[in-house]
């Protein structure tokens, strides 16, 4: 376990996954290396190269520029003062550096000065809504492509008339502080003089920057840039740890820094390395995130003994309204933008965090469609359209990611649905499936069955439910995957069933016959026997596993045909209470079974 806990990129991780937004970034010229982009030292060793070669001196392949320098002027060389002689006006030094920063066509070509795996694993961060704050000491502008990228408009601060009309801190998504300018700016800081000292509004941001976050540091070396160095060891607070990533030995300014913040030294090989590492880790932790198994329970129980007393029902109103309004700020705060590009690893992801996050819904919801009396029922549905209706808010962006919004919803009416079915509880499963939601296009309403039992949508289907683990390749991914989620999960409400197979494939072929009872008699008929049909709808019905799974679908069916449960079915008014709509809505099924098998 030491070991573990050893681990500081584990620690760093574990701190911005549990204080999403607390934890600023301070990044510095080493962050923009991978890319080519030349550090201080790496600018001033290449301005002496050129000042001497102009003087006459002859380039050598092994020539010490710096020893050079020291010998012509009797001291070390010094960026600031290099820069600052060499451009006797903020302009001139702009000038200077452009070429280092801005790419060439081919440098674009050769994939030089663009964003790095840092720069885009620390967007991924910001868009996930983990790093709000960003301080960096850099000129060029890697981070904001980066940002851009990702579909993140961040509040950027490079002079003070930007500072006078910026965005304020707490109302912005990411709020990026270059404290030294921007490269295609004039009013740039490239001197020792320039750097000594901030503007006090600076001072005043970077004093609340600091007392407010815990302070991630990669890339800067603490040298250079005094007044920011003076900001950092004027705040005495500890509220947050310092993470300061380090290749190597930090050096002594950086060692006092950190010393004075009772930081955590990080080593690392780059950092590519390191950001990569906290966004990969970050991830691992989303999707393996649980809700407690003993509060849980707890939740489950609460929900059990509000049923078995009528004075409690208020309280079980109180229990499934705030269990859903928990669900909906998960969501809301969980990193599941529309427009993201598509990855079988993002869709696994997003599977995970929609079901960590409904599971306690869902199992409650179970516990009252076994074991309710039907005064849980308008409740119920009530949860089951607020989440829908969340999901439908956002309409643009991939398909497969604004479908996978409603699937919260659809796990709720499987739960109840699968726990009104182990009540048999018929006529409220009819009542259920009947209910109406708000479609996608919004112009009509549609039944549950039609919108959120194994939902299709155009663009999206069992195909994409096929990169979850295990299902590769399976007819009915989504159904399989739902019969194996919910056989835990109906432990709450189920128990140990005998045959949770078949209970769980009574529930689906239920679905399917209801589905039916959007068409009329005479459509159904024809197709059975491939007649022409009068409406121009194609006669149809979502079938799940038991299509393919022979043996339990006749078990159930024979249940059905000939041993009662047809006849509660039909007392309870699925397919218009009429027994020749349900025979021939069965043979409609077989027909649909018969082609997946």
């Amino acid at each position: 376990m030491s070991g573990l806990i050893d681990d500081h990129l584990m620690r760093l991780a574990f701190s911005v996954y549990e204080n999403r937004g607390v934890y600023a970034l301070l990044i510095g010229s080493g962050l923009s290396r991978a890319a080519e982009i030349p550090t201080g030292w790496e600018i001033t060793l290449d301005l002496i190269r050129r000042v001497a070669m102009a003087q006459g001196v002859e380039e050598r392949a092994d020539r010490d520029w710096a020893a050079w320098y020291r010998e012509a002027n009797g001291k070390d060389p010094d960026y600031s003062e290099l820069v600052g002689a060499l451009g006797s006006s903020s302009d001139e030094r702009r000038s200077i550096l452009h070429d280092y920063i801005e790419p060439s066509v081919e440098d674009r070509e050769e994939g030089r000065k663009v964003p790095t795996e840092a720069h885009y694993a620390i967007a991924h961060l910001v868009r996930d809504g983990y790093i709000r704050v960003i301080v960096t000491t850099n000129f060029d502008r890697l981070l904001e492509n980066a940002l851009h990228e990702q579909g993140v408009e961040p509040t950027v601060v490079a002079s003070m008339d930007m500072l006078k009309g910026a965005e304020p801190l707490t109302h912005t998504k990411c709020y990026l502080l270059k404290l030294n300018g921007d490269y295609k700016d004039a009013r740039i800081l490239n001197t020792d003089a320039e750097l000594s000292r901030y503007p006090p509004e600076y001072d005043t941001l970077l004093d609340r920057i600091f007392d407010e976050h815990g302070l991630i540091v990669c890339g800067w070396s603490g040298e250079w840039d005094h007044a920011l160095r003076a900001a950092i060891t004027r705040i005495q607070a500890r509220r947050y740890t310092m993470f300061w990533a380090a290749v190597g030995k930090p050096r002594a300014a950086a060692e006092e820094l950190i010393k004075h913040r009772d930081g955590c030294l990080v080593s690392i090989s780059d950092a590519n390395g390191f950001f990569t590492g906290i966004r990969d880790r970050i991830e691992t932790l989303g999707r393996t995130h649980r809700r407690n198994p003993q509060s849980m329970v707890l939740l489950v129980n609460s929900a059990k003994r509000y049923l078995e007393r009528l004075e409690y029902r208020i309280r079980l109103d109180e229990l499934l309204e705030s269990e859903a309004r928990s669900l909906l700020k998960k969501l809301e705060g969980a990193a599941l933008p529309t427009h993201d590009t598509w990855s079988p690893e993002e869709f696994r992801r997003r599977v995970d965090v929609y079901e960590a996050a409904t599971e306690p819904l869902a199992r409650t919801a179970g516990v009252l469609g076994r074991w309710g009396d039907d005064s849980e029922f308008e409740t119920t549905v009530e949860v089951i359209r607020s989440l829908h209706s969340h999901a439908l808010q956002e309409k643009t962006g991939l398909v497969p990611w604004t479908a996978l919004r409603s699937h919260p919803a659809a796990l709720l009416v499987a739960a109840y649905g699968i726990g009104l079915v182990s009540g048999k509880r018929w006529r409220t499963l009819h009542r259920l499936l009947t209910k109406t939601i708000e479609s996608e296009s919004r112009q009509k309403s549609q039944r549950i069955v039609e919108g959120l039992f194994l939902p299709f949508t155009e663009g999206f289907d069992d195909r994409h439910w096929q990169n979850l683990e295990g299902l590769e390749g399976y007819k009915t991914a989504l159904s399989d995957h739902l019969y194996n989620l919910f056989s835990e999960w109906s432990e709450s409400f189920v128990g140990i069933a005998s045959n949770f197979e078949q209970l769980y494939e009574t529930w689906e072929i239920i679905n399917s016959l209801t589905y039916c009872e959007r068409y009329n008699l005479i459509d159904i008929l024809a197709t059975i026997h491939n007649s022409k049909i009068s409406n121009t709808e194609r006669v149809w019905m979502p079938v799940g596993r038991s299509g393919w799974h022979h043996q339990t679908r006749k078990r159930i069916l024979d249940l059905v045909q000939n041993n009662g449960l047809g006849s509660d079915l039909l007392e309870a008014g699925f397919v218009n209470g009429q027994p020749e709509f349900l025979d021939a809505a069965i043979s409609v099924f077989q027909k649909i079974a018969g082609r997946m098998e």
